[in-house]
């Protein structure tokens, strides 16, 4: 199968492609000449992008919902137009005491970070391993390596999002297949108000940010250098690399101490 430009890949399929880090990815990937599927509920976004880039294929999909997974699973697994780049970047978090916040959307966030994701990343490799080449990046964060008070449910789907990436990766190795946990920090996007996190703006100093750009861009050279985790910026890479030494119990408090200083 044919590559295109300077990546490998023939197709790709970005879901949450709408705004953010999901939109970059198509943005370099649709310069570089790489056709697109770009999947999100907002329709009117997708095809901005469309109109961009000749060759991108609109899908509009609630990744919420049994029908619109079912719709994407559908997608990644046809052979007609065939996607050998799988990028499952569509999530959303929520902010507060869990104690106080909707459990209904609490379990949203759940189906959507975790369930979804499962399943998409299923479909992926179940058509990539038998033809033994493929490339799957699964947006995680470093939220997901440490307990983080007031984004306990967020923290922990990340948790599970890089670690079954890792187990994933391990599973597929050697077979010409390529698996990566992307765990960018914080990133200004529509993710800050979706989640009720627009604090952290102005909470946070300007080296804390990294930009949507560099982190699509760093987990596209992350997959196709076969790199299980990719942690974008010289910070983050440091506080994961601490997390794994310093002690659960004081990374929970000093979790805690900033978003309890963000929060008052």
């Amino acid at each position: 199968m044919a590559s295109s430009g300077p990546y490998p890949f023939a197709r790709a399929l970005i879901t949450g492609a709408s705004s953010g880090i999901g939109a970059e990815f198509v943005h370099l990937l649709g310069t570089a000449g790489v056709p697109c599927v770009v999947v999100a509920r907002r329709e009117d976004r997708l095809n901005e992008l469309a109109a961009s880039y000749p060759g991108t294929e609109v899908l509009v999909s609630d990744l919420g919902t049994e029908a619109g997974v079912a719709r994407v699973v559908e997608r990644i697994s046809a052979t007609s137009d065939p996607v050998d780049l799988v990028i499952n970047n569509a999530g959303f978090g929520t902010s507060g005491k869990f104690s106080t916040l909707d459990p209904d959307r609490l379990a949203g966030e759940i189906a959507l970070n975790i369930t979804a994701l499962t399943r998409l990343s299923h479909a992926a490799l179940a058509k990539m391993v038998p033809e033994g080449r493929g490339w799957l990046i699964n947006v995680s964060s470093v939220a997901g390596f440490q307990a983080s008070p007031y984004l306990s449910v967020y923290a922990a789907t990340k948790a599970y999002v890089t670690n079954l990436t890792e187990s994933l990766q391990a599973e597929v190795a050697g077979n010409g297949v390529k698996v990566t946990a992307l765990c960018p920090g914080l990133t200004r996007t529509e993710f800050q108000e979706v989640s009720n996190t627009e604090g952290f703006i102005t909470s946070f100093p300007a080296f804390a940010w990294t930009g949507a750009r560099m982190v699509a861009q760093a987990g596209l050279d992350a997959v196709i250098a076969g790199k299980t985790i990719a942690v974008p910026g010289a910070l983050y890479k440091a506080l994961v690399s601490t997390s794994s030494v310093t002690p659960r119990w004081l990374s929970r408090r000093i979790s805690l101490g900033v978003q309890t200083l963000r929060r008052n």
